[in-house]
């Protein structure tokens, strides 16, 4: 009987240690933290299971620890991504409504979503599917671990007015996709797909605001959805402890926008003065997608009357990032990818710094501020004590030349190590 026991007790203490979380300690010769301060040199990261347990200069490696040594390395936490369509098989819905299958879209998004953690952004807040819902299939998928991909906020299927930049039917008006129930045109439509947008999964709210660059209808700078259509968006999604977040590119649709109570502005094209104090006055946040002015302008695929809307709101895209960045607001990181090839995303990075922001302040863009607007800073965004281990690495210093992000060397979300 006491045999029995004692074996029963050594197997007790042998699964014990088998079920220990692992350690990693990771050295590089200095780490950004998504902070704001001075970047710290050298520096240590130690890894227990899934989250970070200390980092900084000095850390003591645990005995027994794996250790990664990372030379001349630059860390830096997970990048953050705030406007992707990671299902997006490419950027015109005619093609893809009438040639492609949600399982394609799915397949595509899985594919995609390997490619962008592999750049080192490890969260993304995706901004809607052509096929609706496959974004949220994406993101259980990878929640599951049966594809490698960033950490996703999914918006499920884009809520649209008639005729706006989420109406898919931009071919002839003989042709209907039945599948794709996206439009919504007044508050009690507005209300039903809000409702069901967020009952099939979905994290959070997209609405179309305005017109768009690559779409036939309305265009970018004029208003599609009035303020109180907007408002009823927000209000319903607050009662389900969600945000929404809202595609404007035009002055009057960025203002209803944001007196409506969206929380980001995405793209945000054509600010004016008024505009930017309301984001101040509001605490909505500015979100814009500067480098799709190059990717549209070198696309052979893009139409040319998409070409020229595109050329037509460059300048004043400049324009509304510097205003915004002149006023001292923050600022989040987004790119519209696919419109940027999945996995360039970091190619943002360079036109902004371009532009007039600091290298750290392009990178706080897209670490804290990010997480910050995601209502994630709990988990992602910085590197500290708590948190969960998303890293990446550089082998030079982003601070003396920012397109140093755009070759990321080591890649680490929740402990395991995607690249190195």
């Amino acid at each position: 009987m006491k045999q029995v026991i004692v074996a029963g007790a050594a197997v007790i203490v042998f699964c014990a240690q088998i079920a220990a979380p692992p350690v990693i300690a990771v050295r590089a010769a200095r780490l950004i933290d998504g902070r704001g301060g001075q970047p710290i040199a050298p520096a240590v990261v130690v890894i227990r299971g899934d989250r970070i347990e200390a980092a900084g200069s000095g850390v003591t490696i645990p005995s027994g620890a794996r250790v990664i040594d990372l030379g001349s390395a630059t860390l830096l936490p997970g990048l953050i991504d705030l406007h992707t369509h990671l299902t997006s098989t490419g950027i015109h819905w005619e093609e893809e409504l009438l040639k492609t299958t949600p399982g394609q879209a799915a397949l595509h998004g899985a594919h995609n979503a390997s490619i962008t953690l592999m750049a080192g952004f490890t969260s993304c807040r995706d901004m809607g599917p052509t096929w609706p819902y496959t974004d949220i299939d994406l993101r259980k998928a990878i929640d599951e671990g049966i594809v490698p991909g960033p950490r996703l906020m999914v918006s499920g299927n884009y809520v649209s007015p008639t005729g706006g930049a989420g109406d898919a039917r931009q071919f002839s008006i003989y042709v209907d996709v039945p599948i794709v129930r996206n439009l919504a045109d007044g508050p009690d439509e507005i209300r039903r797909a809000v409702r069901t947008n967020l009952k099939q999964g979905a994290d959070f709210i997209k609405i179309l605001g305005t017109g768009a660059v690559l779409s036939k209808g309305i265009p970018p700078g004029a208003q599609s959805y009035t303020e109180e259509e907007m408002r009823v968006a927000v209000e319903e999604a607050a009662r389900w402890g969600k945000h929404v977040a809202a595609h404007l590119h035009g002055t009057d649709g960025i203002k209803a926008g944001i007196r409506a109570g969206v929380r980001t502005v995405d793209h945000g094209s054509i600010m004016d003065d008024e505009a930017v104090a309301l984001l101040k006055t509001h605490r909505a946040y500015f979100v814009p997608t500067l480098y799709t002015s190059e990717s549209i302008s070198g696309n052979g695929n893009v139409p040319e009357s998409e070409k020229a809307r595109s050329r037509e709101i460059k300048a004043l895209k400049d324009r509304s990032f510097r205003m915004v960045l002149a006023a001292g607001l923050p600022i989040g990181f987004a790119t519209d990818a696919a419109v940027v090839p999945h996995g360039e995303n970091a190619r943002e990075f360079a036109y902004r710094v371009r532009l007039g922001q600091t290298p750290m302040a392009a990178i706080l863009s897209a670490t804290k501020t990010a997480a910050e607007i995601m209502e994630w800073s709990d988990r992602v965004g910085t590197i500290e004590a708590g948190k969960l281990a998303d890293l990446i690495a550089v082998a030079g210093d982003p601070l003396r030349d920012i397109t140093e992000l755009e070759r990321v060397t080591f890649v680490m979300k929740g402990g395991t190590i995607y690249k190195r």
